[in-house]
């Protein structure tokens, strides 16, 4: 029986995704629920899982701009169409003793014609499984020979918890790395590349563009001492980290400094809609992330109730589901406020454009020692310089510059996040 593949809806309004690429071969055997094709949409990447098992037929190209329900493959779920599932393995011709089949695998990739058989089979590239004498006698008790591993890794995704894998390890086995021959530096030649433009990427500059000319956008600048909170950090990071499972970064106080400030300045949490202004009376902080498809802007929901532990939780968790083109829709929509962070990148300085339709975003910057005046002295103090990008119509310059100022404070003196920006003393007393 075939079974139609057809690309499913990503979302209200979009009705046309880019097929981005294939994650199986043609032709080839897919088990059910397998991923088999990554699709982007104006808004994310998505992928699409096979049906059932069976043979897939392709019946579009990665690149091609499809209609949503337009069929891309089809399944031949047919019984002759799956492999038995008891199948002897086929063996290369040549008899080795058993120790040897045991300790060597065949590398099946096709090679160049040879004169014979037999010098094709002496050219063919041999390699070994690396086996502990736990998983020979696991793969012993449950009756899986090595073959069988090799044909499974070879269809296995590689993501980015084994590429991390991959690189706290590879310096390991340095020493059985094959000499690799010098590549020539870059430049050099006259040839150029053209590579069709991303529905995401499309997207992303018609919305960039659309905010240059439909908004009054201005940016404001101030500096933030980041002593206190790499004091902090510091003095706590290790106990914050047993407790918590989780790394103490930048990203929740900023988070956390920025929640009570949209508190004492609304206007920068609201939104233009038509003749009408929205305000919120809650912080859903959209925090942008580079991902491999281009810049991506994920929500942490109800940031103003969140702790910080909480708080970097949640950035963990949408970072890696970004890097891994796993965010939902719902993960990307809504945000009533935006943070991005240029300083992991080392920018010094700059202006970000506004995530309509909201109506502000905070750009953070790197961390520089530099000299500043305390208390009539001059000190050298790791300052980062901060950035507010809002949209003019509905936020006036009071309001930009007190919510920025309000920042700064609050990320100078941290205590004053536990009571709602104001003096603990104040508080003991009641005032």
């Amino acid at each position: 029986m075939a079974i139609e593949i057809k690309v499913p809806s990503p979302g209200e309004s979009i009705n046309e995704v880019q097929l981005a690429n294939w994650l199986v071969e043609d032709e080839s055997y897919v088990e059910k629920d397998q991923d088999i094709a990554e699709i982007d949409s104006d808004k994310a990447t998505l992928s699409i899982a096979a049906e059932a098992s069976g043979t897939i037929h392709f019946k579009a190209s990665a690149g091609d701009t499809l209609e949503v329900g337009s069929v891309i493959a089809t399944l031949d779920t047919d019984e002759n169409a799956a492999p038995p599932k008891n199948a002897p393995k086929s063996e290369p011709e040549k008899v080795e003793p058993k120790q040897e089949q045991a300790e060597k695998v065949t590398d099946k990739t096709p090679e160049p014609e040879a004169p014979n058989q037999e010098s094709a089979e002496k050219s063919s590239q041999e390699r070994s499984l690396k086996l502990s004498p736990l998983a020979r006698e696991l793969m012993k008790k449950e009756n899986i020979n090595e073959q069988e591993l090799i044909e499974f890794f070879k269809h296995y995704r590689i993501d980015s918890k084994d590429v991390n894998f991959y690189q706290e390890n590879k310096d390991k086995h340095a020493g059985t790395k094959q000499p690799v021959a010098t590549q020539a530096s870059w430049g050099g030649t006259r040839k150029e590349e053209h590579k069709k433009m991303s529905m995401l990427r499309k997207k992303l500059s018609q919305r960039l563009v659309s905010v240059k000319n439909e908004t009054a956008m201005l940016t404001t600048f101030n500096e933030v001492n980041m002593t206190p909170i790499m004091e902090i950090r510091k003095k706590y990071k290790e106990t914050f980290k047993e407790q918590h499972e989780i790394g103490l970064g930048f990203m929740s106080f900023f988070t956390k400094a920025v929640t009570e400030a949209l508190h004492h300045f609304p206007q920068v949490n609201a939104q233009i809609d038509g003749d009408e202004i929205v305000y919120y009376d809650y912080a859903d902080v959209s925090i942008a992330v580079s991902g491999p498809k281009g810049l991506v802007v994920p929500v942490i929901r109800n940031a103003e109730s969140l702790s910080l532990a909480e708080i970097e939780h949640k950035v963990k968790e949408l970072a890696t589901k970004a890097r891994d083109n796993k965010l939902s829709l719902d993960e990307m929509t809504g945000g009533t406020f935006t943070i991005t962070n240029g300083g992991v990148f080392g920018s010094m300085l700059s202006t970000p454009i506004i995530n309509p339709p909201q109506s502000a975003i905070l750009g953070m910057h790197n961390i520089v020692e530099r000299p500043i005046a305390v208390n009539g002295k001059i000190e050298i103090h790791p300052i980062m310089y901060v950035a507010l990008s809002y949209d003019h119509r509905i936020i006036d310059g009071r309001e930009s510059v007190g919510f920025l100022v309000k920042v700064k404070e609050l990320l100078e003196n941290p205590v004053k996040m536990l009571f709602g920006s104001k003096d603990p003393v104040e508080v003991l007393l009641g005032l």
